[in-house]
């Protein structure tokens, strides 16, 4: 039984782009199966920002190892026997949140891949792999090799760090928290302004030269996130569960009250 393929982190690799959809309000496996039929290639599951279980996120991670929907998670922190229990739950992506140095970087690196590379511990047989019982050695090279990692770029520390991070064996993908780092800057919600695009700019070119993918994260508006992958951003968000909802039921409900006489909706 082949291994579950990281569809995200292929689809990067040769350079196409993986359209993810976030998952902060759902809890039924049913929004990971909506996600493979509407043609998203992964999921992020984020723990910084929602109050979602971890039985819920194996759930979630398993549905999207069936369904060929990478299941991608953001940990709250940098509590590494965390992320671990996501990924042995089936997880085969981790971000990690506020990554400021080149040392943080690499202390990712060592908690969520096995060694060589780091220093996670097995737990025994892999869901990722069927659990195919393969010579340990074997399967914790394939485990390294499908899994995504990314570090998340979210204030201006890790922008004077970027090219420490970006040097960093082991990290895949630099994500730009664009609603942190502007909100840091002094600039909350100015996704034109000047000096963020700068950054956008410095994080592109520090991930181009160490062979990083790039992430543009926060931004959903279509012509600014048509623009961020102008400047090579390959792991695109359009939007999260919650945000989906809301937008439809405002939709309708404004629909519906054009149609109608004011005195029966005010």
């Amino acid at each position: 039984m082949p291994d579950a393929p990281n569809v995200a982190k292929q689809r990067m690799t040769a350079g196409k782009i993986a359209f993810g959809l976030g998952i902060r309000a759902s809890r039924s496996v049913d929004v990971v199966r909506a996600a493979r039929a509407l043609g998203y290639h992964y999921t992020f599951i984020d723990l910084e920002h929602a109050m979602i279980g971890l039985e819920t996120v194996g759930n979630l991670c398993v549905a999207g190892l069936e369904s060929g929907v990478t299941p991608v998670v953001r940990i709250p922190g940098h509590d590494y026997e965390f992320a671990v229990r996501v990924l042995d739950g089936g997880g085969q992506g981790i971000v990690v949140p506020h990554v400021d140095t080149g040392e943080q970087a690499a202390e990712a690196v060592r908690g969520c891949r096995f060694p060589p590379f780091g220093e996670r511990s097995p737990g025994g047989f892999f869901i990722q792999l069927d659990w195919e019982p393969v010579p340990m050695r074997e399967a914790i090279a394939r485990m390294n090799d499908n899994l995504l990692l990314v570090v998340m770029i979210e204030n201006p520390t890790s922008v004077a760090n970027i090219e420490s991070i970006a040097a960093t064996p082991g990290i895949d993908v630099l994500s730009i928290g664009s609603n942190d780092l502007a909100l840091a800057m002094g600039i909350p919600g100015e996704f034109d302004n000047p000096d963020l695009l700068a950054i956008y700019e410095k994080v592109a070119a520090a991930a181009r030269k160490n062979g990083k993918s790039l992430r543009i994260g926060g931004i959903f508006e279509p012509q600014l996130v048509k623009r961020s992958i102008e400047m090579g951003s390959r792991m695109v968000m359009l939007g999260h569960d919650f945000g989906f909802m809301l937008q439809s039921m405002r939709g309708k409900i404004g629909d519906m009250k054009k149609l109608l006489d004011p005195s029966l909706t005010a």
